[in-house]
């Protein structure tokens, strides 16, 4: 999968973090030790925006025309939703960001968007939060692996929550909050080696062109060493064609000489 990809989905797992939030938020419940992992998922965005920038350059200078428009329109459209993302967990709500958290990038997700937008009919009875000293534990079932619709609770999930105490609905969303973490923290070690990779590329790309810089200074001495032998190579046939001139003035004046000794 590859790192526009891998963003979209870190996308999508930080809009339901909002949204749990949010909902969290709806209940009256005290949701801020999450803070800190959406601050983290968002750094994790922005590191990841900042490697598919540099690939991108790779491309242009390699000449990919194809693929960088490919790449632009993926790093405009991540772009943006990391801004209304960002404007959203620091509590600036508008239109934007509010249609951005609640459409997902992949269509898979579609289901958990829909259930994480929805208020449970459980929650709407009444406002009133019940207190426990000794709340009991949550059920081994609560606490299994989250999913929108469990098909084996005949009670489904607003059923538990109606008998749920205010620390055990607590206790139900951080667990859920801890999953999605985890999920995003193997993201991130995966965004982080794309970039040491592309790192290492551009090591060994700065080393080839240190070697063909070294290339073209041998071969800049090579050919002004060329260029001298073929001066010294002008001179000699210069001189040569001067000694065949004066060998035929000499061959020359011997006939003359010749001539006339003949004719007296």
């Amino acid at each position: 999968m590859s790192s526009a990809e891998q963003l979209y989905l870190l996308a999508d797992h930080i809009k339901l973090s909002l949204l749990e939030r949010q909902r969290a938020q709806s209940l009256g419940l005290d949701n801020d030790s999450q803070d800190g992992h959406l601050s983290r998922s968002l750094e994790q965005f922005k590191t990841g925006l900042e490697s598919l920038e540099t690939e991108k350059e790779t491309l242009q200078n390699r000449g990919g025309d194809s693929a960088v428009s490919a790449l632009s329109e993926s790093i405009s459209s991540l772009r943006e939703q990391y801004d209304n993302l960002t404007s959203q967990f620091h509590g600036f709500e508008s239109p934007t960001t509010i249609r951005t958290i609640a459409h997902p990038n992949s269509e898979a997700l579609a289901d958990d968007f829909q259930h994480a937008t929805s208020t449970p009919a459980a929650y709407r009875k009444s406002k009133s939060v019940r207190f426990s000293d000794t709340p009991d534990s949550p059920s081994e079932e609560l606490f299994g692996r989250y999913r929108d619709e469990p098909a084996n609770d005949s009670a489904g999930y607003r059923d538990q929550a109606d008998e749920m105490s205010n620390q055990q609905i607590h206790e139900y969303h951080s667990q859920i909050m801890e999953e999605q973490d985890e999920q995003l923290d193997r993201l991130g070690e995966s965004i982080s080696r794309q970039r040491e990779l592309s790192m290492q590329i551009g090591d060994e790309l700065d080393s080839h062109v240190a070697m063909l810089d070294e290339v073209d200074g041998v071969v800049d001495r090579h050919q002004s060493r060329l260029d001298r032998g073929q001066r010294m190579l002008g001179k000699i046939a210069r001189g040569a064609g001067e000694n065949k001139q004066m060998t035929a003035i000499v061959v020359l004046i011997i006939i003359l000489v010749l001539l006339i000794a003949i004719l007296k």
